[in-house]
């Protein structure tokens, strides 16, 4: 499946046989500086491997992640999921797809419904939004154990309170964290990926895939909000499969 043929994030749903990573990170950060090099040449290395990236298709990491993922002059869609902010008016216009969301949580469940993998990179509260959306969803079984990689330092005070506060205290199971993984570097972060890609290819049709458990179902807004502007569309999402 090439990019050609998937031209819209409602169609990208549509086909649950290409995989794709979604990396977060921080909008804030500029050309230059280590954070977007790093994520750069992440999506650029997985352009090269015809894999799909998905970001949120605005400034800093995310302009860095379409970026090196167009400059891999890759067969595969660099996807773009665009929210409005205060501080992010639009695209970063290196995005093959794009779907623009009002509200953050239909995007967010555009991002889980396409991922097979994420990467976070360093980040601030809407990366940190973006990471525990997916592990919650993951230990409530809403998605598939998809791996969650860390790809800077900076969380590992974060994973520690984690694996340590909220577990001693039995806030969390040792367990809900099985599938967070640190990468010290863009080589092992690609090569969790290239381990899930595989597990993936060779499943047959029997690997979990998130686009077919945590389906999304189109609802006409529109009578409830005559503001909505077209390329918003509300979703609700239906019962997960229990098969896992």
């Amino acid at each position: 499946m090439t990019k050609s043929n998937i031209i819209s994030v409602e169609e990208a749903l549509k086909h649950p046989e290409v995989f794709r990573v979604s990396i977060f990170g921080s909008a804030r950060t500029k050309p230059g500086q280590p954070e977007y090099d790093k994520v750069y040449e992440l999506a650029k290395a997985l352009g090269k491997r015809d894999i799909s990236v998905v970001t949120g298709g605005g400034p800093g990491q995310m302009h860095a992640g379409n970026k090196g993922h167009r400059d891999a002059e890759s067969s595969t869609n660099s996807i773009g999921l665009t929210v409005r902010l205060p501080f992010e008016s639009e695209h970063n216009g290196l995005l093959d797809v794009e779907e623009h969301f009002e509200k953050f949580g239909s995007r967010l469940d555009h991002f889980m419904a396409l991922s097979n993998a994420v990467v976070i990179s360093a980040g601030g509260i809407g990366t940190c939004l973006e990471l525990f959306y997916t592990l919650q969803l993951t230990q409530v079984k809403h998605i598939c154990p998809i791996p969650i990689i860390l790809l800077d330092d900076m969380w590992e005070e974060l994973l520690n309170w984690l694996k340590g506060t909220a577990v001693n205290r039995g806030f969390v199971s040792p367990g809900d964290l099985d599938n967070i993984i640190v990468a010290a570097n863009i080589e092992q972060a690609l090569d969790i990926i290239a381990q899930t890609k595989k597990a993936f290819d060779e499943g047959e049709g029997r690997v979990c895939v998130n686009s077919q458990i945590y389906k999304l179902r189109v609802e006409d807004d529109i009578r409830e909000n005559k503001k909505l502007v077209v390329t918003d569309r509300r979703y609700t999402v239906d019962s997960p499969s229990e098969t896992f």
